[in-house]
């Protein structure tokens, strides 16, 4: 089963190993297309995940702030997330 996340028809991450959280799937970091991410100064405080950092994704000029997210140092009940990136506002996530 592939997974990818598509967002403005373009492919931003795509793999076979994703890890599925409340609903999201987590995709390897090395599965993202690094060209359409920027760090962004955006958290948020998960209370048992631990504290999530985002991306904002850009495709051909059109912004999507913090369409991207990643626990960088997740609690120990969330280790399954690190290393991972999920998407959310507009991007599809499409399973094959």
């Amino acid at each position: 089963m592939t997974v990818r996340a598509v967002w403005r028809e373009t492919v931003l991450a795509e793999s076979d190993d994703t890890v599925v959280v409340e609903g999201n799937h987590y995709f390897p970091a090395d599965a993202v297309r690094r060209e359409y991410f920027e760090p962004s100064d955006h958290h948020t405080i998960c209370p048992w995940k631990g504290t999530a950092s985002y991306y904002t994704v850009t495709v051909d000029g059109e912004r999507n702030p913090d369409a991207a997210w990643y626990y960088p140092t997740p609690k120990p009940d969330a280790e399954m997330v690190r290393d991972r990136v999920a998407f959310w506002r507009g991007v599809d996530v499409v399973v094959d």
